[in-house]
């Protein structure tokens, strides 16, 4: 175990990526192509049942010698093949790796690694979201300072706020989702000519498709890397997303801020600084998902390849998915957290929001003043009220409301904030989030 694997191998998708993941995802091809030969009549079926046999119990295997011979060939599945023929003797042989290299059995592997773990992933975004949903529909009309370019600028709704962060984690779900929809089995033989296949190798990779719920394609993708290029991008999105949502709350949760805190016992102090509650999940999100946009390029860097086979580029996608998937599970898992630990304070978000209104209300005094008292002297009549109020320490709409030489509600009406539509837009994401998880999308 790594010094850091609590922070960035956190929640179900790390697990699923696995070493051990790595090999069963290798083991359950080899016996998925074993099977589908046997259906197609391309092997004897008892030597299928050997190979699935053996496969279901990786405990069994000799997998220290895989990983100690697996930079021979430049990948795992050679010294793979050979164990497994060890392991089901001359009446397993003729079901081991039918018509199958290695690029078919890695790259088929991958995409099951990729569907568990997105899988795993998928539930982290899921719960995000619905902690997000619960906070835009408590918080729907609670007003907070809209921040633009880091400055305060015109008031917003904490639900509008949250309501965001949700279509973000919901758009980021779906984008998945349509990435491991289309995910591809590999089959198509040393050159993709399928020519070790007896003349049943487009059946035969249907078949296997079928045996792992994967698609088939017309012919082999293996310099065509598009099934890896959409899943990067989709991954990379989502980590965008998390990151978003994360760096608000560390915005927020600022002591000069204070808007919202994050609570869990145990975490978010300081080995210096006993006072300290840091938003520990909220930055750890950040951090991994800050790790996501450079396993992305590489990905797609990847993209190109010789021939009938890339020649260092496709190698260098198997740790590199394996990373992204990770690393954006993890950002995933921590803002769950973050997220459901999240306090809102609604008080001091009021507060912020009132300050930042003193100006135009200030300013609708000044006009109200302005035809009994003259543009300057209501500009100063307006900018003592101001004073009078801090100097107090009471709100200029307490003070303005006991005037009566001005109309109060209309003043007050005009320095009141605006949110606008804000309210509508939470209730549509609600009901856009619903539909989602009803399955209605």
């Amino acid at each position: 175990m790594s010094l850091f694997d609590g922070t960035f191998a956190r929640g179900g998708a790390a697990a699923a990526v696995s070493d051990d993941a790595w090999a069963r995802a290798l083991l359950a091809v080899e016996a998925a192509l074993a099977r589908a030969a046997a259906r197609l009549g391309l092997v004897p079926a008892d030597a299928a049942d050997a190979v699935t046999a053996a496969c279901a119990h990786p405990e069994r295997l000799d997998l220290a010698a895989v990983a100690a011979r697996a930079a021979d060939a430049g990948n795992p599945v050679p010294a793979l093949v050979r164990v497994l023929l060890d392991a089901v003797g001359a009446r397993g042989a003729a079901a081991v790796h039918v018509g199958a290299t290695s690029q078919d059995v890695l790259d088929t592997a991958l995409v099951l690694l990729a569907r568990d773990a997105v899988a795993a992933l998928d539930a982290d975004l899921a719960a995000a979201a619905e902690l997000a949903a619960a906070l835009a529909r408590t918080h729907r009309d609670d007003v907070v300072a809209g921040r633009t370019l880091m400055q305060q600028a015109l008031p917003t709704t904490f639900g509008l706020k949250a309501a965001g962060w949700l279509a973000g984690l919901d758009g980021a779900r779906l984008r998945l989702a349509e990435a491991v929809a289309t995910l591809p089995v590999q089959y198509g033989g040393a050159v993709g000519t399928l020519a070790a296949s007896g003349g049943s190798g487009v059946a035969l990779r249907a078949a296997l498709a079928d045996e792992l719920g994967l698609a088939t394609t017309a012919v082999g993708w293996s310099t065509v890397r598009l099934p890896v290029a959409d899943l990067a991008g989709a991954l990379g999105a989502a980590a965008g997303v998390v990151a978003t949502v994360a760096v608000d709350v560390v915005l927020l949760a600022q002591t000069e801020v204070a808007e919202v805190a994050e609570v869990a016992e145990g975490r978010g102090g300081s080995s210096a600084m006993p006072h300290k509650r840091n938003p520990v999940a909220a930055i750890s999100a950040r951090a991994c998902a800050r790790r996501a946009p450079g396993l992305v390029a590489t990905l797609l860097a990847a993209m190109e390849q010789e021939h009938e086979r890339g020649a260092g580029a496709w190698q260098s996608e198997w740790p590199t998915l394996t990373g992204l998937l990770g690393t954006v599970g993890s950002a995933a898992s921590w803002l769950a957290e973050s997220l459901r630990g999240l306090r809102p304070d609604t008080a001091r978000m009021a507060a912020t929001a009132a300050a930042a209104a003193e100006g135009p209300l200030a300013g609708a005094l000044a006009e109200a003043l302005t035809p009994s008292l003259g543009k300057g002297a209501a500009h100063d009549a307006a900018a003592a009220a101001v004073r009078e109020a801090r100097d107090a320490g009471r709100p200029l709409a307490e003070l303005v409301a006991a005037r009566t030489d001005v109309d109060v509600r209309a003043v007050l009406a005009a320095g009141r904030p605006d949110v606008g539509e804000a309210g509508a837009q939470v209730d549509a994401a609600l009901a856009e989030h619903a539909a989602l998880v009803e399955g209605r999308q």
